[in-house]
């Protein structure tokens, strides 16, 4: 006596409403995107990319973001709040986010490990610090990180000297 192999069912409501589901989110979609057209995705084009330059900032403010002015640590203020108030808290005391370990650094007093001048605190911005809670700020754009730099060094009471033509170079260089 044999028996035979039972066929495998399918469930074929499942399936239709899997293809349902497709069409009508499909559709929904094209909708807001075409008919309404309320959906910005400009918003989350590649953040690595350069993006335009703020109205606020001169062409040789961008043209040279490395040599800091009143206009960059201005823009540099409002991508820290943006993008490090929580962790540093808002004026840089290190009072943001409680419990990271090592908690972050106050930003006014200083005490750098990876160096304080505007090189190092750029390269600390690309890279980060390994193992600690200080990740790579490498999405923001080239201008957005020298303007941090300078905002943190304008409000630092611990600054490192910059030398002017390593600067430079490095800034010609930096990614």
């Amino acid at each position: 006596m044999s028996k035979e192999t039972p066929k495998p069912s399918y469930n074929k409501f499942g399936f239709y409403l899997f293809v349902a589901t497709v069409i009508f989110s499909s559709l929904w979609a094209s909708y807001f995107l075409i008919i309404e057209n309320k959906i910005d995705l400009g918003e989350y084009a590649d953040q690595t990319a350069e993006k335009k330059a703020p109205e606020a900032l001169s062409s040789e403010e961008t043209a040279k973001p490395w040599i800091s002015s009143e206009g960059l640590v201005a823009y540099g203020s409002k991508v820290y709040q943006a993008q490090c108030a929580l962790c540093h808290g808002a004026k840089g005391l290190g009072d943001g986010t409680p419990g990271l370990v090592p908690p972050p650094r106050n930003l006014v007093e200083g005490k750098w490990t990876q160096g304080g001048s505007s090189k190092a605190l750029f390269m600390t911005l690309q890279k980060g610090i390994e193992g600690s809670s200080m990740v790579s700020f490498k999405h923001l754009s080239k201008l957005d990180r020298w303007a941090l730099t300078h905002y943190i060094r304008s409000i630092t009471k611990n600054k490192v000297a910059d030398d002017e033509k390593e600067l430079e170079e490095f800034a010609k260089q930096a990614l």
